[in-house]
């Protein structure tokens, strides 16, 4: 078993940032590569970005492309998101995940999750 702990959301401003934290405990060796995730209110639940064990491979969404940058830190068992330039329509919930792939990126495919972490940017 996994258990994936968010934190860093919060209400910023557009042009702000936010960096995520996603805190892994359990058994961690299924976290060999990790992705985040986000859900707007009546909206699927999208890939944001994903990363592999090294953190050499990272793959980042179209819309968050040049903005976002994921890393993980494996002493700490903690993976993040730093957003950057953020946009109204970056406002979700957010989501990390473990236990798919690196290349992973439908929900269905991510066995472990987090609660979710708020972040809401204002125009």
């Amino acid at each position: 078993q996994v258990q994936l702990v968010e934190s860093g959301g919060g209400l910023v401003q557009a042009g702000g940032s936010l960096r995520l934290s996603c805190a892994a405990s359990g058994r961690t060796e299924s976290t060999d590569a990790m992705g985040w995730f986000r859900q707007a209110p009546g909206r699927e639940r999208e890939i944001v970005a994903t990363i592999n064990w090294s953190g050499v491979t990272t793959n980042l969404a179209d819309s968050v492309k040049g903005r976002f940058t994921v890393s993980r830190d494996n002493a700490k068992n903690t993976a993040y998101l730093q957003m950057n330039n953020l946009k109204p329509e970056d406002t979700a919930v957010y989501y990390c995940a473990a236990g798919g792939g690196v290349w992973a990126t439908n929900w269905r495919q991510y066995k472990y999750w987090g609660q979710g972490t708020q972040v809401t940017v204002s125009s």
